[in-house]
């Protein structure tokens, strides 16, 4: 699954040389690790792309944004982008769609997952990292940072084919990491949970933090202004962008 999703990246790409691949291994899981450096990593170093991975104690999928909070740390780029072995690219030049909005503070979002208002596969701005510290707080990252950016009003969809082969969508790819994934939502009463009060309190902190910083760079806040002073329903976009229903979220 790895082999042929990063390497439908680099082959897909218009201009390999400026994607640098950064991968967080379990460090139980020294299989995977070799088959990388012998077998992966050789396409890569041949297409131009640089790589670095980085050993975990295991964290589990119940602290995925600590795995992608710590490499977000090692990145320097204009766009980190979340990747999964699990995806691949379908759509050709696509990091060159990417680098057109680069100066632009924007969450671009992959067509993938059928549609999914959210933004899957997070395409997220460098500077959001160095606002906040960090991507996200909770393991439902795309969750996470689609809202805010729906809520600050600075989500761009884009036309890039991506295929998520997840076997609850396409059958394929009932692997152990799918088996034990436990997802913390549709309890707010669970601390854990992505509607918790205390998680949704933390997420209009972050919003709030990473409008203050546009509004001192002279970028329009208007949209989240109004939410908070009750003159915008907050969903009112997203909604519009959940063309297959898969959202049912209340003011």
């Amino acid at each position: 699954m790895l082999k042929r999703s990063l390497e439908s990246l680099v082959s897909k790409a218009k201009d390999p040389a400026s994607i640098q691949f950064i991968l967080g291994f379990d460090n139980d899981d020294t299989d995977s690790q070799q088959y990388f450096e012998q077998q992966i990593a050789p396409v890569i170093d041949d297409s131009g792309a640089g790589w670095e991975f980085y050993e975990f104690q295991r964290l589990g999928y119940d602290q995925l944004h600590l795995y992608v909070n710590q490499l977000a740390s090692y990145a320097d780029a204009d766009w980190f982008i979340f990747w999964n072995d699990d995806a691949v690219m379908i759509h050709d030049n696509w990091d060159e769609q990417i680098c057109a909005h680069t100066g632009q503070f924007k969450v671009l979002a992959f067509d993938t997952h059928n549609k999914h208002p959210y933004s899957i596969f997070p395409i997220v701005p460098s500077q959001w990292y160095r606002i906040l510290g960090f991507l996200s707080r909770h393991q439902l990252n795309d969750a996470y940072i689609s809202q805010m950016a729906y809520l600050l009003d600075i989500m761009v969809r884009t036309d890039i084919k991506v295929e998520h082969d997840r076997f609850d969508l396409t059958g394929q790819n009932k692997d152990a990491t799918y088996e034990e994934r436990r997802l913390y939502e549709g309890n707010p009463s669970d601390p854990r949970d992505f509607n918790h009060i205390s998680m949704v309190t933390l997420r209009s902190a972050d919003t709030d933090r990473i409008a203050e910083w546009m509004k001192s760079e002279g970028l329009d806040t208007s949209y989240w202004d109004n939410v908070k002073a009750g003159r915008q329903d907050p969903w009112a976009k997203m909604r519009a962008n959940d063309v297959n229903k898969f959202l049912a979220l209340s003011q």
